[in-house]
């Protein structure tokens, strides 16, 4: 099993950023500890002498590691080293402090040069020379943005003999930035020229926006004061208008995502530009740049002060001429503070590349036990095998919103939003995200409207609903998202951000009802431990379940865990353990394990059993050394939900586990619940769960 990879690329601007991102995504998955390691870093590149690479893999992935360690030397050390002919002192340095990271992690990801110096033949030959140092197998990237097919060819075959001829483990090449006019026949020809020689070709299409710069990056490249719109700085940039005409002849310049420059003093300019940008009808610009050594008036302070919503508007010292050449020379990266860059790269390389033959090609093991990184990651993978429609009821609350961005851009599903349209852009503007191909839909405003609210008139009818309380009924959003769902308009709906579990499940059981062979709707929680995840049941929805109800929850539970690649193992959880105890409840339970052996004969499933016997080995041992349960449970069913949702509360606070939930479960079709105290990961987890449920109910999970 190797316990490295070298990332290389063969000519400048190649992408690094993004490969590295999308390797050390499936890596953390699968891997308790991942280190990130960059031999040489060139700072100069940089203002703050800081590695924006390192920078980003760090931040992006929580690594607890000191910037200082993810380094060995800067590029200027390196090369002085090897004029000197010290070469030595350079490879061991290099070896030492990689030797320092193998020590303490399972996986180091090591990147290597930029190739910004003023001599690729060198650059080429040191990183050859590192990773074979540090036996390492390659992953090379090259540069496709200006390419042609042949001369493509010609530098994977130069580099392919070349890296070969030196003894270097090569596990696969990407092809990044590649025009899509000639990324089918590109990869084709050298799938047909080179397969024989590298299995593993992968193509990633150019994506303009990842070029872009944003507003935080224009920020910082002019040391600008931010007046306003602190909080919107991930918009992007696609190019600068420089304002110094008359407002009616610059106003038609204008498109979206211009980032204007005027001198503080335009006022004109400024509140011509600021009510364009409120116009439904104009362009929505990035932001302002104020140039000149004036301070900002103070009638366009009064005017400003109390707005809301205000894109970035940013203050300078400089000229407009100056300002305008600077920002023209800023050179954009994927930071840790444009996440819609980080979700565009990370989607376009699980678009591209076959993570799963590669992670094998790479660390060549063919089963990994479930740990909630890869759990995580698995859920958005398998979202994107098969991509569902799912409804978000609540299209007007910002987390919904934000979650829905990071859903789309990782391409894991198909998004309708519930609510008014007029609200809902606006907010979409205001929080500066991209959800383009989202379709909003406001329930009474809908042409399925009329047709709903009879269906469901039809439905109810027997338990005394009017035609025209069905009607007020199907206006609300839930109902309406339900309705989409049984109608076949949606494949699945997630709500409860700000919706009780009750407003939440509700349509559900008035007229989607229990699928066959289910009497009743349950919950289970995912709940993410440091090192496994384990199924909590019910902890959301049914008070006092009777035995009858507890068997069928740890069947359904059961199902469940085996869909999203928990092997269940189920304790049947009592305050007793086998047969010492006596008492209603825990013959309650010794009646649900009965009728669930029964009914399920192939499951392994114990109880009664106390919550410390199905945990612990040792414990195990000592109260039912016979059970094939006890110690290694997977799935709990708890008797009650008065037991089960403080338990799976104690345990997310005192453990500091990811609850993933709660998860519907005896459904005709996939509806979900989210806590109002949820989280935008909470939400994306969520959101993939239901995409998975459909996916299982349809055949194609």
């Amino acid at each position: 099993m190797s316990k490295n990879l070298y990332i290389t690329a063969l000519e400048p601007q190649s992408g690094m950023s993004l490969i590295s991102l999308g390797v050390m995504e499936f890596l953390v998955r699968n891997l308790e500890r991942v280190a990130f390691f960059r031999p040489i870093i060139n700072t100069s590149r940089y203002e703050d002498g800081i590695d924006k690479t390192i920078e980003l893999i760090s931040s992006y992935h929580n690594l607890d590691i000191p910037y200082e360690q993810m380094y060995a030397f800067t590029f200027d050390e390196a090369r002085r080293l090897i004029t000197a002919q010290q070469s030595d002192s350079l490879v061991e340095g290099i070896l030492s402090q990689y030797k320092a990271l193998e020590a303490e992690y399972d996986f180091v990801l090591c990147l290597g040069t930029d190739f910004e110096s003023d001599s690729a033949a060198f650059e080429f030959e040191l990183n050859v020379d590192i990773a074979n140092n540090l036996s390492c197998p390659l992953l090379m990237i090259a540069n496709a943005s200006q390419a042609t097919v042949d001369g493509m060819l010609k530098t994977c075959e130069f580099a392919i003999e070349a890296f070969g001829d030196r003894g270097a483990g090569l596990v696969a090449m990407i092809l990044n930035r590649t025009p899509p006019a000639i990324q089918d026949l590109l990869l084709a020809t050298l799938e047909e020229k080179l397969g024989s020689k590298l299995d593993r070709i992968y193509s990633i299409p150019m994506d303009e926006s990842l070029t872009r710069l944003t507003m935080a990056e224009v920020v910082s490249a002019l040391k600008g004061e931010v007046l306003y719109g602190k909080d919107q700085l991930n918009r992007l940039v696609s190019r600068f208008v420089v304002a110094a005409m008359n407002l009616q002849n610059y106003l038609p310049r204008l498109a979206d995502d211009n980032l204007v420059i005027t001198p503080v003093d335009r006022l004109d300019i400024i509140l011509g530009t600021l009510a364009a940008y409120r116009s439904t009808s104009m362009p929505n610009i990035s932001g302002m740049v104020l140039t000149g050594y004036l301070q900002a008036d103070k009638t366009l302070r009064d005017l400003l002060e109390g707005a809301e919503g205000l894109v970035p508007i940013v203050k300078v010292e400089d000229d407009t001429f100056n300002t305008a050449l600077e920002i023209k020379a800023i050179r954009t990266y994927i930071t840790p503070q444009s996440p819609r860059k980080i979700a565009t790269a990370l989607g376009l390389f699980e678009d591209h590349v076959d993570t799963t033959a590669l992670r094998k090609r790479i660390i060549r093991y063919s089963s990994l036990y479930t740990s909630p990184k890869m759990f995580e990651f698995g859920l958005l993978k398998r979202a994107r095998s098969h991509k569902q429609l799912i409804v978000l009821p609540e299209g007007e609350e910002e987390r919904i919103l934000k979650a829905a961005e990071i859903l789309i851009h990782r391409d894991a599903v198909d998004i309708i939003l519930l609510g008014r349209p007029k609200e809902i852009r606006s907010k979409i503007s205001e929080f500066g995200l991209s959800l383009e191909g989202v379709e909003i839909i406001e329930p009474t405003a809908s042409p399925h409207f009329d047709d709903y609210a009879a269906t469901y008139f039809q439905l109810r009818r027997h338990k005394g609903i009017t035609a025209d309380n069905a009607r007020d009924v199907m206006s609300g959003v839930n109902h309406f998202g339900t309705m989409m769902v049984y109608k076949g308009h949606a494949d699945g709906m997630v709500s409860g951000a700000v919706h009780s579990t009750l407003q939440t499940v509700r349509p559900s059981l008035e007229f989607v009802k229990t699928k066959p062979g289910s009497t009743i709707m349950s919950s289970v929680f995912f709940m993410c431990l440091e090192d496994r995840v384990l199924a909590y049941a019910d902890c959301a929805v049914n008070p006092r379940p009777s035995a009858e109800q507890l068997a069928e929850i740890a069947i359904e539970t059961s199902k469940t865990a085996s869909l999203f690649g928990i092997k269940p193992l189920v304790a049947m959880l009592s305050y007793s353990s086998g047969s010492s105890g006596r008492g209603e409840e825990v013959d309650k339970v010794k009646e649900a394990t009965r009728i669930a052996q029964e009914r399920a004969p192939e499951l392994l499933l114990e109880g009664p059993i106390q919550y410390d016997a199905a945990v612990d080995a040792e414990v195990a041992r000592t109260k039912m050394p016979e059970s094939k349960v006890a110690g290694r449970a997977t799935v709990f069913i708890f008797p009650d939900l008065n037991t089960g949702n403080n338990t799976y509360k104690a345990v997310q606070r005192s453990a500091g586990a990811v609850a993933i939930g709660p998860i519907m479960q005896g459904l005709n079709r996939p509806v979900n619940d989210l806590s109002r105290g949820c989280l935008i990961p909470d939400i994306v987890n969520t959101v993939a769960i239901t995409a998975i449920q459909a996916q299982a109910e349809k055949g194609l999970s």
